[in-house]
């Protein structure tokens, strides 16, 4: 988001300079504005990328000045801020249309991350009015939930790709939605309203793949008693989706590349070719690039089918929509029952989060409905979840994920209950300054992101960083906290 044009809309001079430099260090340009009228003029310029409004301001108030700007433009995001931070004026700001509301006084980190979230959103939502414009049609991610970063870089993948003929590489573990994402690119491209063939290429034996995807004359093999149009040719004018590619056979790779170069089929036993009007997206959990060297996949049919590649991401890593995926799917099974949504206790959500889901969102989507049938009352318990899901926590994982911070919280808070004397050391050498430590390099050394994982306030993790001697990532040893501190503006702290 480099670039992007800020206005800061606020009458202390102190809170336009901090916010300046924070903003132009972090590679933006800012405009600022010192009371309600100026900022309302100053936010009609089409190059004002995103404000920063504060709710106390001479001449207009920044609610008011909210209002007249979200009616203007729609589309900008708005920041509130203001040092009288009481809910009910949180709650205004945001029904009027503000993005987000921090308080102050505030976080340099804070407010960059913050900016920087409403800059992505505003981004997508732009490459899907963008992708609207020429087909007239609702950006379709129907059946796809996540709001997180990783689902983000994908929605606007689809959204540069969907409008093109380009051939599409799918690439991700099995059941993160693969197909999804096919029939996305397919419903949002001039090919929408035409067909879309599915193809499970592991699914269906070798020896009769060929005539599946290119169909056979009549008589062309035992059992071929009439001709029949293979899935290229049921496909024609719209998009087969080849999914688990790196399961075909190589001689049928060579067939599959020369269509690819040609744009025309042969049916088995026949003596012409046909031609085609198909775009292709293909799928694979494999890693190609592994099984060219080792000379299983042909390396001239992974480069035209590689043109576009979008890689979809496992469950374990974009843990912040398993909430909404879960609820998705409990929905979902209400609407097949005829019967109200149930919902998961705090309990069992906290064990879908710490789950390393090897199923990917298949499996999350069977583990919420079985729980949905088993649970005899309106909310589902940790009861109705299987063993896998419950025991997981109980259990040391091979690898860095998931981390139980769950646990680890509960563990900090027994420990200083119980801490005294040898106890008290045996706590903060074993328990305390390690989980310090890895929580900082989880964050790459984002204190913000650190304290909230670990349910803690930043001045007291800073506190603690300073007390234990904690090397902070990123950071040299030498440099304390404070002096880091005394960088930065003080109405920022």
């Amino acid at each position: 988001m480099s670039g992007e044009r800020i206005l800061v809309v606020d009458d202390e001079e102190t809170v336009r300079w901090a916010l300046t430099k924070a903003l132009e260090r972090a590679g933006y340009r800012v405009d600022v504005a010192t009371d309600g009228p100026s900022g309302l003029i100053a936010a009609a310029e089409p190059s004002v990328s995103l404000v920063l409004l504060d709710v106390r301001l001479p001449g207009r108030d920044g609610l008011s000045v909210l209002r007249d700007v979200r009616a203007r433009r729609p589309e900008l995001p708005v920041i509130m801020m203001t040092a009288y931070g009481t809910l009910p004026v949180a709650v205004e700001a945001i029904q009027q249309g503000a993005y987000d509301y921090i308080g102050k006084p505030f976080d340099t980190d804070e407010v960059l991350l913050v900016v920087q979230k409403a800059l992505e959103a505003q981004a997508l939502a732009r490459d899907v009015a963008q992708l609207r414009q020429p087909t007239g049609q609702v950006f379709d991610f129907d059946g796809i939930v996540g709001g997180g970063p990783a689902m983000q870089q994908i929605f606007k993948a689809v959204a540069k790709v969907a409008g093109t003929d380009l051939t599409v590489l799918l690439r991700g573990e099995s059941g993160t939605g693969k197909e999804l994402i096919a029939r996305a690119v397919h419903e949002n491209s001039r090919r929408t309203g035409r067909p879309f063939v599915p193809v499970n290429c592991a699914a269906i034996p070798r020896e009769l793949l060929e005539s599946d995807l290119f169909g056979h004359e009549k008589g062309a093999f035992t059992g071929a008693i009439a001709s029949r149009r293979g899935r290229f040719e049921q496909a024609q004018g719209g998009t087969i989706f080849l999914d688990e590619v790196g399961d075909m056979d190589l001689s049928l790779q060579t067939k599959l590349l020369r269509v690819l170069q040609e744009r025309r089929i042969e049916r088995v036993g026949g003596e012409g070719s046909i031609p085609v009007d198909v775009r292709i997206v293909a799928a694979t959990n494999q890693d190609l690039e592994a099984a060219v060297a080792r000379r299983e996949f042909r390396e001239d049919l992974f480069y035209r089918l590689n043109v576009v590649t979008i890689h979809l991401p496992p469950v374990r890593d974009r843990r912040e929509d398993i909430p909404a995926l879960a609820q998705y799917f409990l929905n979902a099974f209400a609407g097949e029952q005829d019967t109200e949504a149930k919902v998961l206790s705090s309990d069992a959500l906290a064990l879908l989060m710490q789950y390393r889901w090897p199923g990917n969102v298949r499996e999350l989507e069977n583990v919420i409905k079985r729980a949905a049938a088993l649970a005899p009352t309106p909310m589902i318990f940790p009861e109705q979840l299987p063993d896998a899901v419950r025991s997981w926590s109980q259990t040391t994982p091979d690898g860095p994920e998931p981390f139980p911070i769950e646990w680890m919280r509960g563990e900090l808070t027994r420990l200083k209950e119980q801490a005294d004397g040898r106890l008290h050391e045996y706590f903060v050498a074993c328990i305390e300054r390690p989980l310090i430590e890895l929580v900082l390099r989880r964050t790459g050394g984002n204190q913000l992101r650190a304290a909230d994982l670990l349910g803690i306030n930043r001045n007291t993790l800073r506190k603690r960083i300073r007390e234990l001697n904690v090397a902070v990532p990123g950071k040299p040893e030498s440099a304390s906290d404070d002096s880091a501190r005394d960088s930065t503006s003080p109405v920022m702290q």
